[in-house]
C-alpha cells in the first residue's frame, strides 16, 4: 500500500477544507493536515467551537487557518463555502459532517427531519465532490475523504434514512476514486464505527438519563476514553496516511480494505443482523 508519511502539502495542498470541522473527527483531521503543512479551512456552524478549535491549530502547527460558518444541511451551504475559498487552491476536503442524532423509528420522525438528514448527507455530499473536485482534477493532484458508516453496509431497523444516506456516500466515493485515479486525485471511502466524539458522548449520556438497555458508561470524566469506542486522533492519522489507498477504508478491521463485515450472509440476514446491532446500541 501507498502512504502518506511526509508533508503533504505538494499532493494535498496548501489548503484543505474540512466540512464538520470543530471538533471530533472533524477538528482530528485538522490537527493531523496542519502537521503536514497544509493550511485548514474549517467549516461548521457553532461559532464559539469553530474559533477556538483554529486557534489552537494555529498556535500549535503554525499554519493558516480559515473559519466558515455554515449549516451543511442548508440548499446553498457548498455555494457560500465555493464563494469564501474562492481565493485558496484547495487540495484536499474532508467532509466529515452529516452524523445522526439518534436511532429511531422511521415514522417517529417528521419528514422535513429525513429531508434535511438526506440534504446534509447526500446532496451536500455530490455538490461539495463536484465544485471542489474539479479544480483537483483539472491540476492532477489532490485529495477527497468522505466520511462514511458501518452502517452502510445494510439496511437496518431504526437506521433507515441515516443508512441509505451512508451508504450513498459510501458508493459515490468509490466510485468517484475509480474515475479519479488516473488524474492523480485520491479519494477515500472512510468507514466508522463507534466513536468517541462529543456528540456519541452526548448520545450517550441522553441513553444513561433515560435508563436506554445497552447505553455504554464512561470510566470517568476529563477528556477519557469511553469504552470501546475508537479515537479520533487515530481515526484521522490512519486515513490521512492511507489516503492514497482506495477507494475504502475500515477503521478498526483487520481488513481495512477489505468487504462488507458481513461477508457471505445473504442480503436477508444482513439486514436482520444490522437491526439486532441497532437496537442493542440504543
Amino acid at each position: 500500500m501507498g502512504t502518506v508519511t511526509v508533508t503533504t502539502t505538494g499532493a494535498y495542498g496548501p489548503w484543505g477544507i474540512v466540512a464538520g470541522g470543530s471538533d471530533g473527527v472533524g477538528v482530528a483531521f485538522a490537527h493531523g493536515m496542519a502537521a503536514r503543512g497544509i493550511n485548514v479551512v474549517l467549516v461548521a456552524r457553532r461559532v464559539p467551537v469553530l474559533e477556538s478549535a483554529a486557534a489552537e491549530i494555529r498556535a500549535r502547527h503554525g499554519v493558516e487557518v480559515r473559519t466558515v460558518a455554515l449549516d451543511l444541511g442548508a440548499p446553498d451551504a457548498l455555494a457560500e463555502l465555493a464563494k469564501a475559498t474562492a481565493d485558496l487552491e484547495i487540495g484536499l476536503f474532508v467532509y466529515n459532517a452529516g452524523a445522526d442524532v439518534r436511532s429511531v423509528a422511521f415514522l417517529d420522525r417528521d419528514l422535513d427531519t429525513h429531508l434535511s438528514l438526506v440534504q446534509r448527507n447526500c446532496a451536500a455530499v455530490l455538490e461539495a465532490a463536484h465544485r471542489f473536485g474539479a479544480p483537483m482534477v483539472a491540476r492532477g493532484h489532490g485529495g477527497l475523504v468522505l466520511v462514511t458508516s458501518g452502517a452502510a453496509w445494510a439496511g437496518g431497523a431504526t437506521l433507515a434514512t441515516y443508512g441509505a444516506t451512508k451508504a450513498f456516500d459510501l458508493i459515490l466515493a468509490e466510485s468517484l476514486w475509480a474515475e479519479w485515479r488516473g488524474n492523480g486525485v485520491d479519494v477515500l471511502g472512510l468507514v466508522l464505527g463507534r466513536t468517541d466524539t462529543p456528540s456519541h458522548r452526548r448520545l450517550l449520556e441522553a441513553e444513561s438519563a433515560e435508563g436506554a438497555e445497552g447505553a455504554e458508561s464512561a470510566e470517568g470524566t476529563n477528556g477519557q476514553v469511553y469504552e470501546g469506542l475508537a479515537d479520533p486522533t487515530d481515526i484521522a492519522e490512519e486515513a490521512l496516511t492511507h489516503l492514497a489507498d482506495g477507494p475504502t477504508w475500515i477503521h478498526g478491521s483487520e481488513n481495512p480494505t477489505g468487504g462488507s463485515p458481513f461477508g457471505a450472509l445473504n442480503r436477508r440476514d444482513s439486514v436482520l443482523a444490522m437491526s439486532r446491532g441497532a437496537a442493542g446500541s440504543s
